[in-house]
């Protein structure tokens, strides 16, 4: 048995190989790419285009920037982007050719087509030379790859000096009785509208899971730190069962 072999991840609240995550991710994300955008809706209340929309208003894109989307799926971080920014170019990648497929039906992507690049690809490796990109976006993605920490390095190695991090992820609420109210809701309310809305419970029990794995505001803010980005802080969204990671590579 290799090394790489003998080392366990988190898949949910599961322990697998690391090398069987990825293709376990893809699975989940083949299951629910026609869906995704709708199942969001759902789980969020909406809630995540406000999410969304705090991430823009706090990244202020300029014209002319050169975005990197990261498990960017279905292209919402992107046009945003792009319809900020004025004008710019957008690389989105994701593990996922679905989930790309997805993106490039809707009708902001054909407007913007001239904009866009739609790629798939691994957010541990990603396929482009050292400082390429002014901006580096993962929304809801990083908590479903295998080695996070790796995720930020290759982040930090393709963003251009003075280039910019942004997570958007799924995090813990500080009151730990709200967080109680919200463990209820998430492990009995989201895999039933998996199921209804999607045809597909196990993929959003995992999802659930996944969000309970993910490391507190403040452990992620050390990762991001540990990676090499500096001016690294955090907002909360909703109390906290979102939060907005920013960082600088300087």
């Amino acid at each position: 048995m290799t090394q790489d072999a003998q080392k366990t991840t988190h898949f949910g609240f599961e322990t697998v190989p690391e090398n069987e995550k990825a293709g376990r991710v893809q699975g989940v994300f083949n299951s629910v790419a026609s869906k995704y955008d709708v199942m969001n809706d759902a789980m969020s209340m909406g809630i995540h285009r406000v999410w969304k929309d705090a991430m823009m208003d706090w990244l202020a894109p300029r014209p002319g920037q050169q975005l990197l989307d990261v498990a960017g799926g279905t292209g919402d971080i992107a046009f945003r982007f792009l319809k900020r920014a004025g004008h710019g170019q957008a690389t989105v990648l994701d593990l996922t050719e679905p989930m790309l497929a997805e993106g490039r039906k809707r009708a902001e992507a054909e407007a913007m087509a001239d904009s866009l690049d739609w790629i798939v690809g691994d957010a541990m490796s990603l396929p482009f030379p050292d400082n390429s990109f002014d901006v580096y976006t993962i929304s809801f993605g990083i908590r479903n790859v295998t080695r996070p920490q790796d995720a930020l390095a290759e982040a930090f190695r393709v963003l251009r000096p003075g280039g910019r991090l942004m997570v958007l992820e799924f995090s813990q609420i500080p009151n730990d009785m709200m967080q109680k109210v919200y463990d209820l809701y998430s492990f009995n309310i989201i895999p039933r509208l998996g199921q209804m809305i999607a045809g597909d419970r196990d993929s959003y029990q995992y999802l659930v899971e996944s969000i309970r794995r993910f490391p507190d505001q403040e452990s992620f803010l050390g990762m991001v730190q540990g990676a090499g980005f500096e001016q690294a802080k955090y907002r909360n969204l909703t109390m906290g069962v979102a939060c907005l990671h920013s960082g600088w590579k300087i």
